[in-house]
């Protein structure tokens, strides 16, 4: 019965290494285990050190963006962080822009989230908007999501209409003032990469 149990180890084994690391007739199923079981934790080690995200701090908040993202240098001061989103088939890139301006800075909650509806061409009610709030680690989170025709361009610029064009965005309300996050982009290509954008507001942390 060990024999057979080691015989059906080291296959597996050898299937991971690419090679034969043992002589079946002086190791016992337990010293296979071992074996397999060290191999294993070291595989995991080199997977979580090569890692799927990208670290960055906002502030004192550090997040994990995923590493598909490109990281870019932002278009202005007022950006503290920027990111172009990218699929296979969509032309236009997504764009992640990280705001801070400091305690009480750029208003509250509402207002932003206003201002950011008034960014579309449709009126409000024609965005499908939704909000939804919650925590992480104790810090509130309050999300959005409109769609309709996107006027791009700086605030105070000339603008290019986006039709079908999504809004994701999320307000931290870290203790040195809140962090606005913003991700528009066409509507397919935000919603597919809107689990990514959430995984990432999740992973604050506050590094003081």
């Amino acid at each position: 019965m060990h024999l057979v149990k080691s015989c059906a180890i080291l296959g597996l084994l050898e299937d991971l290494l690419g090679f034969k690391p043992l002589n079946m007739k002086t190791n016992t199923p337990f010293h296979v285990l071992g074996i397999l079981t060290v191999w294993l934790l070291g595989y995991a080690h080199l997977l979580a050190q090569s890692g799927e995200t990208l670290s960055f701090k906002v502030s004192d908040t550090q997040f994990e963006a995923p590493k598909a993202w490109v990281k870019i240098q932002p278009s202005s001061s007022m950006r503290k962080a920027q990111f172009a989103v990218k699929r296979e088939g969509i032309q236009d890139a997504g764009e992640v822009v990280f705001f801070h301006f400091g305690p009480g800075g750029a208003g509250g909650v509402t207002a932003n989230i206003q201002r950011w509806y008034k960014q579309f061409k449709e009126p409000v009610e024609q965005l499908g908007t939704q909000t939804e709030k919650m925590d992480v680690e104790g810090v509130p989170l309050t999300l959005v999501r409109a769609s309709g025709t996107f006027m791009s361009g700086s605030p105070f610029g000339p603008k290019t209409a986006k039709a079908n064009y999504s809004m994701l965005a999320g307000i931290l309300e870290s203790p040195k003032g809140s962090i606005f996050v913003k991700f528009t982009g066409p509507r397919d290509l935000v919603q597919d990469a809107r689990k990514e954008f959430l995984a990432m507001l999740k992973s604050a942390r506050i590094r003081p």
